[in-house]
């Protein structure tokens, strides 16, 4: 949660994403343990107390650069989420998902995400409510959509479901030799038919004969 802006001050939205790319920067490198208020700042080239103005904690400010990043490349907005067929919304996401989920960066602030969980399980809590939360919601959406569309069987266990695409996505990432673009482009697409959520287009009917 973002603390309250100063009266008659306009966020300037230049400020915010230098603030956020460094403190994401700072918690990859270093972790929450090596990353502080101040450090951002420093890294920013802003001022100590612009940053106490936009965030009243570290948990909140690293918990909003996490998904300011993650965010700007892979997520889907809600309308389209509940506008497309869920064929055509993971068609859409797919290249960019792979190529992200292949970088190195994306694996080092996996690893730092799921040590955090331990180690500062505030941090974990804000981001968990206020932005994996929400993203389950609109991929129980999609689910509900496959299941109306026969995809997805009526009575399969949503929760479960998105935590296999989830984990399976982590767990591969984290092995010692992993995939690169090409190869997590393969196995997100299995990963989503397997959950039924890239199900292939019915085939035309049969032309009847004149």
């Amino acid at each position: 949660m973002t603390a309250s802006r100063g009266r008659g001050r306009p966020r300037d939205p230049e400020t915010d994403t230098a603030i956020l790319t460094a403190a994401l920067e700072l918690f990859v490198e270093r972790g929450v343990e090596g990353t502080s208020m101040e450090q951002v700042a420093k890294r920013a080239g802003v001022g100590k107390l612009t940053v106490y103005r936009r965030w009243s904690s570290k948990e909140d400010l690293l918990a909003q650069a996490i998904e300011h990043w993650v965010r700007a490349e892979v997520t889907p907005s809600a309308e389209d989420v509940y506008a497309l067929r869920p064929r055509d919304l993971v068609e859409r996401v797919l290249p960019t998902a792979a190529e992200m989920s292949a970088g190195a960066d994306y694996r080092a602030l996996i690893a730092r995400v799921m040590g955090s969980a331990v180690s500062h399980p505030q941090l974990m809590k804000v981001y968990w409510e206020q932005y994996v939360v929400p993203r389950r919601e609109l991929a129980a959406a999609m689910l509900r959509r496959a299941q109306q569309d026969g995809a997805v069987a009526a009575d399969a266990d949503l929760d479960v479901l998105i935590d296999m695409m989830a984990g399976a996505v982590m767990y591969r990432v984290l092995q010692p030799d992993p995939p690169d673009a090409e190869e997590m482009l393969r196995y997100l697409t299995a990963v989503y038919r397997q959950a039924g959520l890239y199900a292939p287009d019915p085939p035309d009917p049969p032309a009847q004969d004149g």
